[in-house]
């Protein structure tokens, strides 16, 4: 006769019980999982989302956009106003969000601005037109360009859909074709590279948005091991357009 226990079940019967548990309990540790990245996803994007509003305050009050914030220092913009960004190349000053000089939170103990996973958000700004270097982030360099010329600057980042489309990547003539191009005319880039920051450019696409060039990719998550490599950096532009309107409705420009 099979071994009972003091309950009155066999120890083959309590066996079968605990593994159902156990797998029972594994599927159910997959689906949190995804729903915990699924929140982190959402929470990333809506961040995003306050740090262009909080851009467009801060031209509104500054007549300018700031400055990235460099690597190992402060979250405090590096540059700007009366000096160009510093660090600036290829036609982008790409560096971290000035959390500290935008005043927005969370941030880690240097006042960087850090995504739900606890990464440093990163931030890109156009450095273009040649006419006027600058013109985004130096006091009144838009008002002064657009009084000027007549025009307003042209911004000249793009948001591309794939790396394949991009190029001469990491170079001042880095270009997206414009049949993949979500944008080729942002004066801002406000991402997050994810998840995975810590093998950040595992896929090329992902390697494209750190790359220091003024072209970004942005198209839906892929998980590792897919056709085209890993991909769940999270990107939001501002475009020169919206930043004008908003700039003029308040009476800073032209």
């Amino acid at each position: 006769m099979p071994l009972k226990c003091s309950g009155g079940f066999s120890l083959v019967e309590l066996s079968m019980v605990l593994v159902i548990v156990t797998l029972l309990l594994g599927g159910m540790l997959m689906p949190l999982s995804a729903q915990i990245d699924l929140r982190r996803t959402a929470e990333t994007r809506e961040t995003l989302h306050e740090v262009r509003n909080a851009l467009l305050g801060f031209a509104i009050a500054n007549g300018r956009l700031p400055c990235p914030a460099a690597t190992g220092a402060t979250g405090i913009e590096a540059g700007g106003g009366a000096v160009a960004c510093t660090g600036a190349a290829n036609g982008v000053a790409d560096g971290f969000l000035p959390g500290a000089t935008l005043g927005l939170s969370p941030t880690d103990d240097q006042g960087y601005l850090l995504d739900a996973w606890g990464n440093r958000i990163r931030y890109a700004v156009s450095v273009a037109p040649s006419a006027m270097p600058n013109a985004f982030t130096t006091s009144k360099g838009i008002s002064n360009f657009w009084r000027a010329n007549n025009t307003p600057p042209a911004a000249d980042l793009q948001i591309c859909t794939n790396s394949a489309s991009v190029v001469s990547p990491g170079t001042t003539k880095a270009d997206c074709s414009a049949s993949d191009a979500l944008s080729k005319g942002a004066v801002a880039v406000i991402y997050s590279i994810g998840k995975n920051a810590a093998k950040a450019g595992a896929g090329p696409d992902e390697t494209a948005n750190i790359d220091g060039d003024r072209v970004f990719v942005f198209h839906e998550a892929r998980p590792p091991g897919a056709s085209g490599g890993e991909f769940d950096d999270l990107v939001v532009w501002l475009s020169a357009n919206i930043l004008y309107n908003r700039m003029a409705a308040t009476g800073g420009l032209p």
